[in-house]
């Protein structure tokens, strides 16, 4: 039975997007001087965003946010493009399964040009925007997922979504859902993230079965996309 969700908002990811995100690392470093990543988010036709705290919204219409405070040419940096928002219901807390007291943060999201929403939605219609999503990192990276995981672990309460692994020589692209490190806390990103492979060791086998695997793969996605 589908999972009730408050709110989604989202805004497709495109190969366009992906193939710039994971250019990043390798475009010439700006560092850290205001005026340089000025000059480069004009370039760019990047601007600043609230949404998340530290953020840019890129030319293409998504959040995206970094562990420095430039994303451009920072082999280090987790740099993570947020491309979906969801308000999820809590069916364990009985004070916010009807409760919409963060509509209001939602709105923002809505606001964005090229944004939709859909109130109220399911954890299909959450996966749906994923596989959309995964079909343009497949076609930029020219493979399909290394490894799948149906698993809240990455965020606090609602459903649990589809996490898809990629890796390039380099860096690990994974998509799918993240707990909000924003001022809000309950809502739940959608994100494709790009971060150094040194975030974690190699990948848990494939061939690992049941709950060990499957928590071994859940820590590898952590070690990676959280702050």
């Amino acid at each position: 039975m589908p999972i009730p969700v408050h709110a989604l908002v989202h805004r497709p990811l495109t190969a366009e997007a992906v193939a710039e995100l994971v250019a990043l690392p390798y475009v010439p470093p700006v560092g850290e001087d205001d005026d340089a990543v000025e000059e480069e988010l004009r370039r760019r036709g990047w601007a600043w965003e609230d949404l998340v705290c530290d953020s840019f919204r890129t030319g293409h219409g998504h959040v995206l946010c970094s562990e420095y405070v430039s994303p451009f040419g920072e082999w280090e940096a987790r740099t993570f493009l947020v491309f979906g928002e969801l308000y999820p219901v809590d069916p364990d807390d009985t004070a916010m399964v009807n409760a919409t007291w963060l509509n209001g943060y939602m709105e923002g999201w809505e606001k964005v040009p090229g944004w939709s929403a859909r109130r109220p939605a399911t954890d299909l219609d959450c996966e749906a925007v994923l596989a959309q999503a995964a079909g343009a990192v497949a076609e930029v990276l020219g493979a399909a997922p290394e490894r799948l995981l149906v698993s809240a672990h990455t965020v606090g309460p609602g459903p649990a979504l589809t996490h898809r692994v990629w890796r390039t020589a380099t860096h690990a692209l994974i998509l799918g859902p993240a707990a909000d490190e924003g001022p809000y806390g309950y809502l739940t990103h959608l994100q494709l993230s790009a971060t150094p492979l040194s975030c974690a060791p190699g990948l848990p086998p494939a061939a690992a079965q049941g709950t060990a695997g499957e928590q071994a793969l859940a820590d590898w996605i952590t070690a990676h996309i959280g702050w």
